[in-house]
């Protein structure tokens, strides 16, 4: 089929063939039922191919199987020839074969003996003989005694003989072997073989499997040839010789006619193909075609990817003053030959263009990567760095940020103030511009001074020829412009009407200096950065505005008693201020009020909560009132409030505040608590046991409704009683049982002292970064000596008051206080009175020897005392009076069955 221009006369046929492949719009189709019958039919050259290859898989099959039949046959006597032999030789040295040929009936000794060895060898016969050649065995009785047929000569002479002779029982392949005694003399012969009947049935045994395998070799050659047919076929689509000649012709022609190279290359790097197109692209030589591409004058990095074979796409080569495009694809995957096809085309005009889009592309990326990466947090620091580190190195090489002094605290900026260099990022770390942290005043000449007086970005191309800036600092500028810096731009940062500080992007690797273009991109990339820096600037302010007022209402210092050993610790959240607290409040009768509370939330309303609900607690306290009965005014305290601030829309109701109220008494060492939604409190033994204090837990504060219960316990001396907030224990990463859990580890390995526990728990249960805020509160529990204490009964009797005031006055000479001797008959004097006059029985008095002297009257009455001026005329009224003047604080303590009227007098220092 060459490229003749005659008309073909196969043009029926191949209009039958397009037939198959066209489709009523005339488009190519693959027809697979006229393919078939094309290919069956033997019409083309496919199904000539097809009919030849199967007459030949036939031819082929039918010899295989004749020369099968013959080889199993022939395999089949040999085996045969191979059993008979080793049959007769293993019985004619078996044990006792001599002397059954020398006994007086040999048959009967022998017969039973070869039928059995015939049947377990699977052979036809063995025949025991004498010399003379006389049976003594044989398969069938009547034959023995009879002369044996077949050639005995050579087993007489001592050699073993195999034959295949026709016998009495037919057809067969048989061995006759000699028996010898133990002289070597030859003393008999024996006999053994296999019918030709059993050697065809052996090879007829094979027969179908051989056909089998005949048969499936012939199915798969027949389907081999039909893929192959069909192959044929598809690769040629039914075209006659016309047809394909006009289709190669119309191939060459759009072929050297595009205006893109193409070229094909082989599995071993030969050039197979390259049209008008690859030539003059890439200036190939006229025979080019069928040297290996490595060596036809190509620019290594195009020879290099031609000779690969490897995947590209679009990748770019530079040919003399060309920018070429290259496309390469494998050609086998579709079945076709091993090889590659690539499509070179030039992009000279092309990349200049799309050199701008990428470069305006990356421009966007980096402003949407600011929205994105900076104003992460709310540091103005942090927030500073992030601008740098966005911008180095995909802009500038050396990116810095300096800020107005008051900007880092929160505050306005001031204009006439000092800068500080807040961040500080570059390739590398050795540049010599001013360190992170320094202070800065710029000179008004300088790029900065005039960025920051004007309020605009300022471009210096070349600092070479920047007067302004080397007036900044002369001796530094020399050595930045001997480092490789040589441009800058200065844009401000503003917010609004605030100018915040200034950034300065400096350029040391690229030997092009900043443009105008440039100086846009900076300008758009601070003013994002700097709505985030006021963000975050504002953010510390109301911050440290928040701190202030929470430290503020902090306990600045512990009062001082003797009850408890204490020491704590308070860490804000770092994400914000919030509402935890805690106090230490000293009580009637040596007691002291421990107190720890949360209010969920954060900022300055969380704060001012937390102040209130402390101020409520010093209230409710100077009242001695039970830990259950606190907390329950507090929650109706918290409940008034938010009724109130619910009628203010800018204000938030007070949710989600908890609190932990406990009272220690040093004189009988028993602790009641009650706790409304809050953490129960870990106690830690004299002996270093830990457990949580299964105090009853009522509702958080405010939602009202429900009572509180309280708990009572003893602590021995020395006991550790620890009360927190949920920041320690609680985050989103853990549970609040995991929390305990890892406390209550910390605590069974801290030290003794309430200051070594705190740290220890600090250190391995708080939070890398703290969500919430953290309050603990850690207290050693002490006991009053017993020689401290002095208790006495009061009969209701008049006259027992002077017996009280005389026991008083030992006692105090016992500890060394007779200077309160006087003051505290009056006192003790007045309330025994008023206990017998308005109270009632029965009616005790106590005095303990603590910071300073208490004196303790009890009486069964709940009438409380009230202080008042007494008139002229009044008889009395006057001795509440008498005691407030000369006690420093005076109250009355309510119990379960009465009150408690109590006064403490300072101790005299010693």
């Amino acid at each position: 089929m060459g490229r003749s221009r005659t008309r073909s006369p196969q043009r029926p046929r191949a209009a039958m063939s397009a037939r198959h492949r066209q489709g009523g719009d005339g488009r190519s189709r693959w027809n697979p039922g006229a393919a078939a019958r094309s290919v069956l039919g033997g019409g083309s050259v496919a199904g000539q191919v097809f009919v030849l290859q199967l007459v030949i898989v036939l031819l082929l099959v039918i010899a295989a199987v004749v020369a099968l039949v013959l080889q199993a046959r022939q395999d089949s006597t040999q085996e045969a020839r191979r059993r008979s032999l080793a049959v007769a030789e293993s019985f004619a040295n078996s044990p006792g074969i001599v002397e059954a040929l020398n006994s007086p009936d040999p048959t009967a000794v022998l017969q039973p003996r070869a039928e059995a060895v015939r049947k377990q060898a699977h052979v036809d016969f063995v025949v025991v003989l004498n010399t003379d050649g006389i049976r003594y065995t044989h398969p069938k009785p009547d034959r023995i005694g009879k002369k044996f047929v077949g050639t005995i000569g050579p087993a007489l002479a001592g050699k073993p003989v195999v034959e295949e002779i026709k016998g009495t029982i037919g057809q067969l392949v048989q061995a006759v072997v000699p028996v010898k005694d133990p002289g070597g003399r030859v003393v008999g012969l024996v006999s053994a073989g296999i019918t030709t009947q059993h050697v065809g049935v052996a090879a007829e045994d094979e027969l179908p499997l051989v056909l089998s395998a005949a048969l499936a070799a012939l199915a798969l050659a027949t389907g081999g040839a039909a893929l192959v047919s069909r192959r044929l076929l598809r690769q040629t689509h039914g075209l006659g010789p016309h047809e394909m000649t006009r289709m190669y012709e119309h191939h060459d022609a759009v072929l050297h006619a595009v205006r893109e190279g193409v070229i094909i290359v082989g599995e071993d790097g030969t050039l197979l193909l390259a049209n008008d197109e690859a030539h003059r692209l890439l200036g190939l030589p006229g025979d080019a075609e069928g040297r290996h591409v490595l060596h036809i004058g190509l620019d290594p990095g195009t020879a290099e990817l031609l000779a690969s074979g490897r995947v590209a796409t679009d990748e770019v080569h530079r040919v003399g003053d060309r920018l070429l495009a290259v496309n390469q694809r494998p050609t086998d995957r579709a079945g076709g030959p091993p090889g590659s096809v690539a499509t070179v085309r030039d992009s000279t005009e092309l990349r200049a263009l799309s050199g701008r889009a990428e470069e305006s592309r990356r421009r966007l990326n980096m402003l949407y990567d600011a929205g994105v990466a900076i104003g992460t947090s709310l540091d103005v620091t942090r927030t500073a760095e992030e601008l740098t580190e966005l911008a180095v190195p995909r802009f500038a090489d050396f990116v810095t940020v300096d800020l107005f002094e008051p900007v880092l605290a929160g505050g306005h900026p001031d204009p006439a103030g000092t800068l500080r260099r807040a961040a500080s990022t570059g390739i590398r770390e050795d540049a010599p511009l001013y360190p992170r942290g320094r202070q800065i005043r710029f000179v008004a000449s300088s790029p900065q001074g005039v960025s920051l007086a004007i309020g605009r970005p300022v471009l210096e191309p070349r600092l070479r020829d920047a007067p302004g800036w080397h007036a900044q600092d002369a001796e530094r500028s020399g050595q930045v412009m001997e480092y490789g810096i040589h441009s800058l731009i200065t844009v401000p940062l503003r917010a609004g009407a605030l100018v915040l500080g200034v950034v300065s992007f400096w350029r040391s690797r690229k030997p092009e200096p900043f443009d105008t273009d440039e100086l846009a991109l900076a300008e758009e990339l601070v003013a994002r950065a700097a709505v985030s820096i006021d963000n975050a600037r504002r953010y510390t302010r109301e911050h440290s505005m928040a701190v202030t007022l929470q430290r503020s209402l902090l306990p600045r210092s512990l009062p001082d008693q003797n009850a408890l050993e204490i020491a704590y610790r308070y860490l804000p959240a770092q994400a914000g201020v919030g509402g935890d607290w805690f106090d230490v409040l000293p009580l009637s009768g040596a007691r002291v009020a421990l107190v720890v509370g949360d209010v969920v939330g954060h900022g300055l309303h969380a704060a001012a909560t937390m102040g209130r609900l402390r101020t409520a607690v010093h209230n409710f306290s100077a009242l001695d009132l039970p830990p259950e009965e606190l907390l329950t005014l507090l929650d109706e305290l918290v409940g008034r409030i938010d009724q109130d601030e619910a009628q203010d829309e800018d204000s938030a109701p007070v949710t989600g505040a908890t609190c932990l109220y406990a009272v220690y008494d040093p004189v009988s060492r028993r602790c009641t608590a009650a706790r409304a939604g809050h953490p129960p409190p870990a106690v830690v033994g004299p002996d270093g046991g830990v457990e949580f204090w299964d105090v009853p837990v009522g509702p958080p504060l405010g939602l009202g409704g429900m009572p509180f219960e309280s708990a009572e316990r003893e602590l021995p001396e020395g006991s550790r009683l620890v009360l927190y907030t949920d920041g320690l224990v609680e985050d989103r990463r853990h549970d609040i049982d995991v929390g305990l859990e890892r406390l209550r580890e910390a605590l069974s390995r801290a030290g003794g002292s309430p200051e070594e526990m705190c740290g220890a728990v600090l250190e391995s249960v708080r939070p890398a970064r703290a969500a919430d805020d953290i309050a603990l509160l850690v207290a050693r529990t002490r006991a009053l000596p017993a020689g401290r204490i002095a208790e006495w009964p009061v009969p209701a009797d008049p006259a027992a008051v002077g017996e009280v005031r005389a026991a008083v006055t030992r006692k105090l000479a016992e500890w060394g206080l007779e200077e309160l001797t006087f003051g505290t008959e009056l006192i003790l004097s007045e309330l025994v009175t008023n206990a017998m006059r308005h109270g009632g029985a029965p009616i005790k008095v106590r005095m303990l020897h603590e910071r300073h002297l208490v004196c303790e009257v009890y009486d069964s009455s709940s009438t409380s005392p009230h202080l008042r001026y007494a008139t002229m005329t009044d008889e009395g009224g006057r001795g509440l009076f008498l005691v407030a003047q000369l006690a420093e604080r005076w109250g009355t303590r309510y119990l379960p069955a009465g009150k408690v009227i109590w006064a403490e007098q300072p101790i005299p220092p010693t």
